[in-house]
């Protein structure tokens, strides 16, 4: 079924348009109909994200262009608050702060979620908030013994997630999943190789 909260926002009247005009409003509009609301984080997409350590975040500038950035830090740094409220920890970068500055116009933003390993994919939409000077805050989304420096907590009310199928998504690992992989067969090489010295 499709998400209905994502209906109500994505498919504007141009995309009902583009949909009439190419034959597939009629099948989305039963779907958005007879949908759930998909307008909270799950446990199972709570799961999803304490497990990544990246995402896309979308904001929207007052000249009307989308700004998209890519948020990293340790697993878990992108905190479930409760099940309508995500919030992290902006670390220093830049200083251009294009994102503050969409924000403090126009508070709508989008997260895309995607993990390559298992080529799953989740988009959240939303409206953010960025808050400065709260310790008690920044202390909640610090993300224990990671380095970088904490100007900011950014909080995102959710108001519609979308899942999507793995089509087209390409397999890629992590430089930890990697080695993780690798531990194994390179353990068996150092055991093979003393096996060979041994017989000499």
């Amino acid at each position: 079924m499709m998400p209905r909260k994502f209906g109500e926002i994505a498919f504007t009247p141009e995309v009902q348009a583009a949909q009439s005009q190419r034959g597939s409003r009629q099948t989305y509009e039963k779907y958005i109909a007879n949908g759930p609301a998909n307008d909270i984080i799950t446990p199972k997409i709570a799961e999803f994200i304490n497990q990544l350590d990246g995402f896309y975040l979308g904001t929207v500038s007052s000249n009307g262009y989308p700004y998209i950035q890519f948020r990293g830090g340790a697993p878990g740094f992108l905190k479930v608050l409760d099940e309508k409220t995500l919030g992290f920890a902006d670390f220093s970068g830049n200083v251009q702060y294009i994102t503050v500055g969409n924000l403090s116009g126009n508070d709508k933003a989008f997260l895309f979620l995607m993990d390559y390993r298992h080529r799953q994919r989740i988009k959240i939409w939303g409206r953010a908030e960025y808050i400065e000077g709260d310790s008690a805050l920044i202390e909640q989304l610090r993300v224990p013994d990671y380095p970088a420096e904490v100007e900011r907590a950014i909080i995102f009310h959710v108001e519609a997630t979308s899942e999507n199928c793995p089509q087209h998504i390409p397999i890629r690992y992590s430089e930890t999943e990697v080695a993780t992989m690798m531990a194994p067969l390179q353990a068996r090489i150092v055991q093979l190789e003393q096996q060979l010295a041994n017989l000499n």
